[in-house]
């Protein structure tokens, strides 16, 4: 019988008197120890320190040790056995002694990892893992650290495989598998309203259990790698300057920017599209053996300069892999190549998207388009068509649409279907014909035998065909109405509302005769009208307008669809500005609770909603509610989306003037300042926004008794700002420390004169 050695001996023993009560122990060690004092003395030794939780035995712990040592405990945790290992350290099965019984996933973080500051935050992100509720996501029981400091946290211990592992074993099919991923979306969803990014989501942080026979998604290691931010060992790696975080292959282009400071919730957007890349191809976007035998730095800048082939390009390009990929998936290599293109390429490289303002905005999102495809709906990834939303509809309702086909008839539906589309392609082919000449009419003005001297502009173009769409395009009054709508909207953009109206109000003309007036792209025409009113100062046309618009959208698309939401907001804006606050705000507080029941609260319209009810209670008076929403409408607007975006500056502005308002005069300048900054580089110094924020600056500058300085901020305003501002110079109360400078009459009237010269022609 070989005999064991004095170390093993040991750690057996002293697990086994661990396990009994300490009342039976003294017995137990008299019989197994025998005439061996020494080996007694020591078992002794290390149950009086485990009793009186000594920090004697966390201090001999470390990654290095861990393994061959007799007395492995943390605390109230006994190690059992190692689980996993990777980068960041190790995983233990372990068994929680107090204040409950139970197993629990022990992961110790690798020595070197972490300093002080590294600890603290370590610990305030305990707080925040320990508020996520999902059942998606593995709970977070504990974290701390040992006696010398080597972080540790403590989560629900989960008996499961890979997501990937776990579909290929069970040769799930393509829907099983989206099924399951939805789930997956869902819980990083959940995270990413506690303000938790994963940056680290993989298959190996994804594993699937099953609860009563189905299949039950679990997220681990929830926001480890933003509360450790350690350095990059193994494979996957965390380094703390530039904060580039996450594993080969799965991380986004803004993840592999060393340089990068503002990422956000969708870079596990794009883990998750590389996720499900994985579960329908079988393959990472760009291949894993890469990773190893290139430069690191050439593997990441392939990943911000490149795009990843099409998940069925991907498997098309080798047969033994399409046929592995097929036989996992439960289905032939053709047919498994058929589902694959089409919509599950769209989604599918719309959420691996390099540009993340074009990739989805949420998890949500990407899952709400997979249950589209599901369903049998069109997708948002895919551009729509009119024989697309066909055949969507056909799949969705095929055995009606069959039973119809018998009963008319194959010949018969053949030769209409044939008829149609015979007309379908003349018309489209007369229609391009029509824009082709219109376009090449338009920019002939850039041909130098036509401009000689000096470059073309934009609105010069703009100009030339608002002037030709009358006579280049009579022979086709549909598409007409439609160029003169695009046109009047591009005017409104850029503050020109006299020749946006002009515009607006043919093609509302037109198209109720080509079209009809119930047709979407005539009502929005006539809800950019309205607004182009609004814009005048014009409330009383304004008003009725809208109200048209809403009743034929209540009618036809019911008053929670999104477009009715629109029109209804709109129509609140006026009603606020004619005095009408109560029902005003009445108004948009019911469609900000629809949209946060319909789309959730980062969506940019929901975001849109709490922007507007903020802006009615501020005409009120009631500045620190107001303040209270937009501040949140800003900072959700600002995590998502950065501070490049309209919306972003948009909010910015108000919060500004808000601020202001409640007498935070040093806080309004700053952030009123930093708006002008960014909308003179992305927005030009003409627009209508810039000027908005130059005549704030200008009533906080007459407050503070910097008259000069609020003097010029008005005269760079005054030219561009819209009608229903300059309306209220004279009479603005902000401005009133302005009044007695001869400088204020002056502007007023210059004000007066830009009014006029904004109204119909």
């Amino acid at each position: 019988m070989e005999t064991k050695q004095p170390w093993e001996r040991i750690k057996e023993l002293f697990g086994a008197a661990l396990e009994r009560d300490p009342s039976e122990r003294a017995a137990f060690l008299s019989q197994a120890c025998g005439q061996d004092v020494n080996l007694r003395e020591e078992i002794e030794s290390l149950l009086a320190a485990h009793d009186s939780n000594s920090p004697l035995l966390e201090r001999s712990l470390t990654l290095e040790n861990l393994e061959s040592s007799p007395v492995r405990s943390i605390g109230p945790y006994r190690l059992l056995s190692k689980i996993g290992e990777g980068g960041m350290g190790q995983v233990w099965l372990a068994e929680q002694t107090a204040p409950i019984k139970r197993q629990v996933a022990l992961k110790l973080i690798r020595w070197g990892m972490y300093d002080d500051t590294l600890l603290h935050r370590f610990q305030a992100e305990r707080q925040s893992l320990a508020a996520m509720d999902h059942p998606s996501i593995a709970k977070v029981f504990d974290a701390g650290a040992t006696t010398e400091g080597q972080p540790y946290f403590v989560m629900e211990y989960v008996a499961g495989l890979p997501i990937t592992d776990y579909c290929d074993q069970k040769k799930l099919k393509i829907r099983d598998r989206l099924e399951l991923f939805i789930k997956v979306c869902d819980g990083v969803q959940h995270a990413h309203q506690k303000a938790i990014i994963h940056r680290d989501l993989k298959p190996a942080n994804i594993l699937v259990v099953e609860i009563d026979g189905k299949p039950v998604p679990r997220i681990i290691d929830f926001g480890l790698a933003k509360a450790v931010g350690t350095e990059a060992i193994g494979d996957s790696f965390h380094t703390r300057v530039g904060g580039l975080v996450g594993t080969p292959g799965y991380m986004s282009p803004e993840q592999c920017d060393p340089t990068a400071q503002d990422v956000d919730t969708r870079t596990d957007v794009y883990s998750l599209g590389v996720v499900l890349y994985v579960l329908l191809a079988g393959n990472l976007p760009f291949d894993a053996a890469e990773w190893k035998t290139r430069p690191l730095d050439e593997m990441l800048r392939r990943l911000r300069e490149e795009d990843a082939p099409r998940p069925s390009t991907k498997l098309g390009s080798d047969d033994d892999t399409l046929s592995a990929a097929a036989a996992a998936r439960g289905t032939e290599a053709r047919q498994l190549l058929s589902v694959m293109r089409g919509d599950l390429d769209w989604i599918t490289m719309k959420a691996v998207e390099r540009d993340r303002t074009r990739r989805y905005g949420t998890p949500s999102e990407l899952a709400a388009d997979i249950t589209r495809y599901l369903n049998h709906e069109p997708v948002t990834a895919r551009p729509v068509s009119v024989s697309y939303r066909v055949q969507k509809y056909v799949r969705r309702h095929r055995y009606t649409v069959a039973v119809a086909g018998v009963l008319v008839g194959l010949l018969l539906a053949f030769a209409v279907v044939q008829s149609i589309q015979l007309r379908k392609t003349r018309r489209e082919r007369d229609r391009a014909d029509r824009i082709a000449q219109f376009m090449t009419g338009i920019f002939r003005i850039a041909d130098p035998s036509e401009r000689v001297g000096s470059a073309v502009t934009a609105r010069e173009l703009l100009d030339r065909a608002a002037k030709e769409v009358e006579s280049g395009l009579a022979k086709d009054p549909e598409l007409q109405a439609q160029m003169m709508r695009v046109m009047g909207i591009a005017y409104l953009n850029l503050g020109l509302f006299s020749r946006a109206q002009a515009l607006l109000e043919e093609s509302v003309r037109i198209g109720r005769g080509a079209i009809g007036e119930e047709n979407p792209g005539m009502l929005l025409a006539m809800q950019q009208l309205a607004w182009t009113l609004f814009s005048e100062g014009r409330f009383a046309e304004a008003e009725s307008l809208q109200r048209k618009v809403l009743d034929i959208r209540r009618r036809i698309l019911g008053p929670d669809n999104d477009e009715t939401l629109s029109i209804t907001e709109d129509l609140a804006q006026t009603l606020d500005v004619e005095g009408d606050h109560k029902e005003a705000e009445k108004m948009v507080r019911e469609i900000l609770a629809k949209r946060m029941r319909a789309l959730g609260p980062e969506n940019p319209n929901t975001l849109n909603s709490l922007d507007h009810v903020a802006a009615i209670l501020s005409t009120q008076g009631r500045f620190a509610e107001a303040e209270k929403l937009e501040s949140q409408a800003l900072a959700t607007q600002r995590r998502i989306f950065g501070d490049e975006k309209l919306e972003t500056i948009h909010y910015m502005m108000n919060e500004a003037a808000l601020e202001g308002s409640l007498g935070k005069n040093k806080e309004s300048e700053q952030l009123g300042r930093q708006v002008l900054a960014i909308e003179r580089r992305f927005l030009g110094p003409d627009q209508p926004e810039t000027a908005v924020t130059l005549y704030n600056l200008a009533a906080l500058d007459g407050k503070n008794g910097n008259t000069d300085e609020a003097f010029s901020f008005l005269e760079q305003a005054v030219d561009h700002l819209p009608a229903y501002a300059l309306s209220g110079i004279e009479q603005d109360p902000d401005l009133a420390p302005l009044r007695a400078d001869p400088r204020f009459a002056v502007l007023v009237a210059r004000a007066k004169q830009v009014a006029a010269a904004q109204g119909p022609k």
